[in-house]
């Protein structure tokens, strides 16, 4: 989203645009309410759904662009006007938008963030902050080594270098899943732990993941119960991380199964 975003602007600040949003669906519907897609008299980034409906408001919006007396609401049958199967309604309006409207636009457009605390920079680590990168996703990336992390990633990931590692448990945005996966086994023991007692004190940490195999966990599990975590509280942590189904171990297939798993717990 950040990357489209700046493509908006970049364009934006050379030539007017019609601005498409969803505002309202019925039914079965391509997109969502509060989908966008820029239209310029050249080119066109993001999307509101593709095939006939988005081909008829490009068409739309090119005509706003030289008519700005035109509708700006327009509302699509799917199955009756366009032939869609989808067999839902949609009504997108359209804002004629420039250079100026860019600090505007920026708030309107910015999606909700799902915050994501991801401890741990190795090769898993950076396929996951590759795959969360394009989501609506605020990445907080962790790791105790002083050493840089990797170049060329996505926009708006914030590092953090930690050292203890754990000491960065308290300072988390409240709501943020965690995901373990330190270069050692005491590391995310300790990452772990710190999270259960702020779980326990404030109860705002939805997913506690750790990578690892069921005796990983049964090892931790069995020292967690030593210091004193009860059962219900072990329960909150989900060890191994992942949708299930998913056997390959290559980091880019852990990193795609793991964002599924993030996004179905968003749901």
């Amino acid at each position: 989203m950040q990357r489209l975003m700046a493509q908006f602007f970049a364009q934006l600040a050379h030539s007017n645009a019609i601005l498409v949003r969803v505002q309202a669906t019925q039914g079965s519907v391509p997109r969502e309410v509060g989908a966008w897609m820029a239209v310029f008299a050249d080119c066109t980034v993001a999307t509101v759904g593709g095939g006939r409906l988005e081909l008829d408001a490009i068409a739309h919006a090119r005509a706003l662009l030289q008519s700005p007396n035109l509708e700006r609401l327009q509302h699509y049958p799917l199955g009756p006007s366009l032939g869609q199967c989808c067999g839902g309604q949609v009504t997108l309006v359209f804002s004629p938008v420039s250079a100026q409207d860019q600090v505007a636009l920026a708030q309107q457009l910015r999606p909700a963030q799902m915050p994501v605390a991801l401890f741990g920079s190795g090769h898993v680590g950076t396929a996951i902050v590759h795959v969360l990168g394009p989501l609506p996703v605020a990445l907080s990336w962790i790791d105790s080594r002083d050493q840089p992390f990797p170049p060329d990633l996505p926009i708006g990931v914030h590092f953090e270098h930690s050292n203890p590692v754990q000491g960065a448990v308290a300072h988390l945005v409240p709501q943020s899943r965690v995901l373990v996966m330190s270069f050692s086994h005491a590391e995310d023991l300790d990452i772990v732990q710190a999270c259960l007692l702020r779980q326990r004190a404030r109860g705002d940490l939805p997913f506690i993941g750790l990578i690892g195999s069921k005796t990983k966990w049964a090892t931790f599990r069995h020292r967690l119960e030593a210091k004193g975590f009860s059962a219900a509280e072990l329960a909150h942590v989900t060890c191994p991380i992942g949708i299930a189904g998913i056997y390959d171990k290559r980091p880019e297939v852990i990193a795609v199964a793991v964002a599924a798993q993030l996004l179905l717990l968003a749901a």
